[in-house]
């Protein structure tokens, strides 16, 4: 463990979630890790060696959903209500590892501690959430047409929902799709990324140490490692219903073609483009707040990262002068320590497509008015660090057209009205999270009309980032069309059955048709 890890207490947090065997580096605690090859978790933070684990072969894929599928009949049959008591002993076990698991997140990802600790609020809000609506899975009744009769629809458990989540929330997405999921009565099968393992073994330790303490099956709660071989593993097999997908719409689109080929069902939240469009009217601190916070929070890794500010030609330079000057005061540096605002990309390879990001825009004839670059010497070792950039750009650049996962900042001047930025705000691919600022009550309805932003999250006057568990989470377009979270987004993971009862002693048909004996 390297000095910097012993410093912040990581040492600890990974000893408090029995992750791993600080002397020879390898992963313990669930049976349901794997005995394929190994892969290594190295800390972007500081380039050390966290811990080392096995990925999941095909024998032991049997053995997790041979497992998964035994302990679906066992949980099933639980109403709905003693589920929720179950995921509300789960979310009181993550207050109490709240500190460590937040400080694991943010030494194996790389984002803030304050990031970290989010993260995991984040999975407690679902927990919460999901525990009110284990007494709330409700369907409709409707009128039958025919005399004596009556209809209704219910819902009903869907069986193994298998997640595939990625590297930039390696544990609340996981806990928004696995909270909904068991209080609906399924069990889960989870492939975390291979670039944060350790984040998933975390998880899986509390979750067995609930259904333990309880006498429930471990198969309600199964972990499989390894790259996109384990997550093909998933995605081809009849036996799960369902693929709840987290990562690139490169990914996304091979996962739907594999699940479609199989008639499953598909949950995919996928690349965002984000763009937050800046009127006459906006409130400049306002904006440069959430502008900045959203381009340079995780490192511009979140999905929901501002990729695009479009700003109106008539306030475009105030707008990118008190930007110029808020970049000047970011800290960059290690994200255990809390008086940083910028921590690392995830590996070197971020550090390759950020780098080709920025030569791009100067190629197509953008200009950069803040520099990047990759930061060097002491404390910047892992060679993860990088200057957040600001860069003047046209809509139809090629490089703007695509997400960049790194906090790169594209400003884009618009004339005219609201009606033209929203159309180049539109007019990418993809679909996630959109923002306007403005105080002009027009504008801001105008925005969220049916006319107005076409992506899955629409706010107004607050940035594109950040998201509360209370609504749907989720995009348009190339971003996928899955929603995750708040609402009714819990009837994904249930089948939907429509009853009809007759009640009386004859047998008229449906639409008056006769068909007598």
């Amino acid at each position: 463990m390297s000095h910097l890890a012993s410093q912040f207490g990581i040492e600890k947090a990974l000893k408090d979630l029995g992750v791993m065997d600080i002397n020879h580096g390898t992963s313990t605690g669930s049976s349901h890790f794997g005995s394929g090859e190994i892969i290594s978790s190295y800390s972007p933070v500081d380039g050390a060696l966290i811990a080392k684990v096995k990925t999941t072969a095909k024998e032991d894929y049997e053995q997790v959903m041979a497992a998964a599928t035994k302990a679906f009949k066992v949980w099933r049959s639980k109403p709905a209500p003693q589920r929720g008591e179950i995921v509300r002993q789960f979310g009181e076990k993550l207050r109490e590892k709240k500190e460590a698991l937040g400080k694991l997140v943010s030494y194996e990802m790389g984002k803030s501690y304050q990031e970290g600790l989010g993260e995991v609020q984040e999975m407690i809000d679902i927990c919460d959430f999901a525990v009110g609506l284990s007494r709330q899975l409700h369907g409709l009744t409707m009128h039958s047409e025919r005399p004596g009769h009556r209809m209704y629809e219910q819902y009903h458990s869907l069986g193994v929902v298998g997640i595939i989540s990625a590297f930039n929330f390696p544990v609340a997405v996981w806990a928004w799709n696995t909270a909904l999921a068991w209080i609906c009565g399924d069990v889960c099968v989870w492939k975390p990324s291979e670039k944060t393992p350790l984040c998933g073994v975390a998880c899986q330790n509390i979750a067995v140490e609930v259904f333990k303490a309880n006498g429930l099956p471990e198969g309600i709660s199964c972990l499989i490692n390894g790259d996109y071989r384990v997550g093909e593993m998933m995605t081809t097999d009849t036996r799960i219903p369902l693929i709840s997908a987290t990562g690139s719409t490169r990914m996304g689109k091979i996962v739907a073609q594999n699940v479609a080929a199989r008639l499953g069902k598909s949950l995919l939240e996928l690349g965002g483009n984000n763009a937050i469009i800046v009127t006459p009217d906006a409130d400049i601190k306002m904006t440069v707040i959430g502008a900045v916070f959203g381009a340079v929070g995780t490192a511009g890794q979140r999905c929901t990262s501002t990729r695009r500010l479009i700003i109106h030609e008539s306030i475009y330079d105030q707008v990118k002068t008190a930007l110029v000057e808020a970049y000047k005061q970011l800290r960059i540096g290690n994200p255990l320590d809390e008086n940083n605002h910028v921590g690392p990309l995830i590996d070197t390879d971020a550090v390759a497509h950020y780098k080709n990001a920025l030569d791009k825009v100067v190629e197509e004839g953008g200009k950069i008015i803040v520099d990047g670059g990759v930061l060097e010497g002491e404390g910047y070792e892992s060679g993860c660090y990088v200057k957040p950039a600001i860069a003047e750009a046209q809509p139809d650049f090629k490089i703007v057209q695509h997400e960049t996962f790194a906090p790169v900042l594209y400003l884009l001047k618009y004339s005219g009205s609201v009606e033209d930025a929203i159309d180049i705000q539109n007019n990418v691919a993809q679909g996630l999270s959109s923002a306007i600022m403005t105080n002009n009550l027009r504008e801001a309805e105008y925005f969220l009309s049916v006319a107005g932003s076409d992506c899955g999250i629409a706010n107004v006057n607050i940035g594109t980032s950040g998201a509360e568990i209370g609504g749907a989470f989720g995009g348009e377009k190339e971003t996928g069309g899955g929603r995750e979270s708040g609402s009714d987004a819990w009837k994904v993971y249930m089948r939907r059955q429509t009853n009809t009862i007759n009640y009386t002693t004859e047998l008229p048909l449906a639409q008056g048709i006769k068909f007598d004996l």
